[in-house]
């Protein structure tokens, strides 16, 4: 490991070797290889010829197959430093270890037809990485929601106590919005499709020369090379590049599961706080530096943290898209070659990171009961209020009294820090005709929950466990994360 020069944190601590391979230089030159044999291969199946004679010969295509791994980097990279061009060094270099094919290969191609459809493979590539590892928290956290289903809490709104729910129900709220993730992600993914070979502004203009204007012949070769190349289609049109749309929509995508990896992880952190759900906290792991009882959220905030980072890069695609002048211009390429790569490998890391806290958040049901029976007199006072109506109170009269003691059961509360006293206060009251116990048949906390329990079992069962039946293979992935 070098020491004495900048290194990604995205590489070095966050993301999985599997994403890192998807995005390295072995990658995208093998791409790039596969990519110049996709066109030989297809040129040479519609009849390339001169003179009656064909143009380029088995011999060529296997021999061009027997280097797609094998690169010489070292060629390629003192050929750039001559001539100040990737794509032609990387011709030149596969053409020294593949003589007899090196007058052919990139033939009617310009520069975007490696670089482009590279860039599609692996930005799909990726998507398939990340469409495994969303399953697998989506499976996950379908397990925890229906583990918990029936264990009331209180419920937040403004972070102010509400209507009780469960903490099952709470976790879909986290769950249906990875779902939706997983419903852009897959339309995203399925309407991909490769430049083709288009040449230098769209037109195929080389390939009217290469094929003596034989359009249907031309017609022919996008499909060929998709095909190929494991793909349905290319776009239909196009300029020098892909239009950088794409780009933007693909990154919509991992930024839509950062707020939702977000949403999540400040649930969690907020809880934590309330010591009513804890994260994962490995035996020997140091809170901080200072207070040695701290047990910190971590993960959750790298979550978080990350996930900022993805939902600001979301700007540089979209920026770029914007601002491509006619059929193509340079200043969308080092942009792209941070943006994307480093998008993903953030998702990656973030994916990861849910995984394993989902996988061993801690649930303290004797902490939730605690802060919901400090809060239930207040909700269950409707009920107590019907209970006195029945034994001859007057409703309006009774409403008054109510407010009145919940008011002073909250000055109790607020300004002297004791507990909820609103039970004893009722209770005490001719008014109501109730005894304590009369009064505590209403305090049972899942007598408030709703239809949560309920909605949790039909929620998992209609909406998630199909998709998840559907994708089995892909659940069950381990995370790759650093403590």
């Amino acid at each position: 490991m070098s020491t004495d020069r900048y290194t990604s944190p995205l590489s070095e601590r966050y993301a999985s070797k599997e994403m890192q391979y998807i995005f390295s230089q072995d990658m995208k030159f093998t791409t790039w290889r596969k990519l110049w044999i996709a066109l030989a291969e297809t040129e040479m199946e519609l009849g390339l010829s001169q003179d009656g004679k064909p143009v380029i010969t088995q011999e060529q295509i296997d021999e061009l197959k027997a280097h797609v791994d094998d690169i010489n980097y070292d060629v390629a990279k003192e050929r750039e430093k001559l001539v100040r061009h990737d794509v032609m060094s990387h011709v030149y270099a596969y053409g020294q270890q593949c003589p007899k094919a090196a007058g052919i290969i990139h033939l009617g191609a310009t520069s975007c037809y490696v670089g482009d459809n590279t860039d599609i493979i692996i930005m799909n590539e990726a998507l398939k990485l990340v469409h495994k590892k969303l399953i697998s928290v989506i499976a996950e956290l379908a397990n925890f929601a229906d583990k918990y289903k029936n264990q009331p809490t209180l419920a937040f709104t403004h972070f102010q106590p509400a209507q009780p729910t469960t903490v099952g129900k709470r976790a879909t709220l986290w769950l249906n919005e990875f779902m939706l993730d997983l419903e852009d992600l897959e339309y995203v993914q399925g309407t991909l499709k490769l430049l083709g070979s288009k040449g230098t502004t769209g037109t195929q203009a080389s390939f009217l020369e290469l094929f003596d204007g034989d359009n249907e012949t031309i017609d022919k070769i996008d499909p060929m090379i998709a095909k190929k190349m494991g793909f349905k289609d290319c776009y239909p049109v196009s300029g020098q590049t892909y239009s950088r749309k794409v780009d933007t929509r693909v990154v919509n995508v991992l930024a839509g599961i950062a707020a939702s990896a977000t949403k999540m992880s400040n649930d969690i952190r907020l809880l934590q706080h309330l010591k009513e759900v804890e994260e994962p906290f490995e035996k020997n792991q140091i809170g901080s530096s200072a207070m040695a009882y701290k047990r910190n959220p971590m993960r959750s905030e790298r979550i978080a943290s990350l996930s900022r980072y993805v939902l600001a890069d979301v700007m540089n695609p979209a920026i770029t898209s914007a601002t491509q002048w006619f059929e193509r211009t340079l200043d969308d390429s080092a942009n792209k070659r941070l943006s994307i790569p480093e998008g993903f490998l953030a998702i990656d890391g973030i994916l990861d990171l849910c995984l394993n806290v989902v996988d061993g958040l801690v649930v303290y049901p004797k902490v939730i009961e605690k802060h919901f029976m400090a809060e239930i007199p207040f909700m269950a006072t409707e009920n107590i209020m019907m209970d006195a109506v029945k034994n001859g109170g007057n409703r309006q009269e009774l409403h008054e009294k109510i407010r009145q003691l919940s008011m002073q059961a909250g000055k109790t509360v607020k300004e002297e820090g004791k507990e909820n006293n609103l039970v004893d206060l009722i209770a005490s009251d001719p008014a109501f005709g109730l005894t304590k116990a009369d009064i505590e048949k209403n305090l049972k906390p899942e007598l408030y929950v709703g239809r949560a329990p309920r909605q949790v079992e039909v929620y998992l069962r209609d909406v998630v466990n199909p998709v998840l039946e559907a994708h089995k293979d892909e659940s069950g992935v381990k995370a790759e994360i650093n403590v």
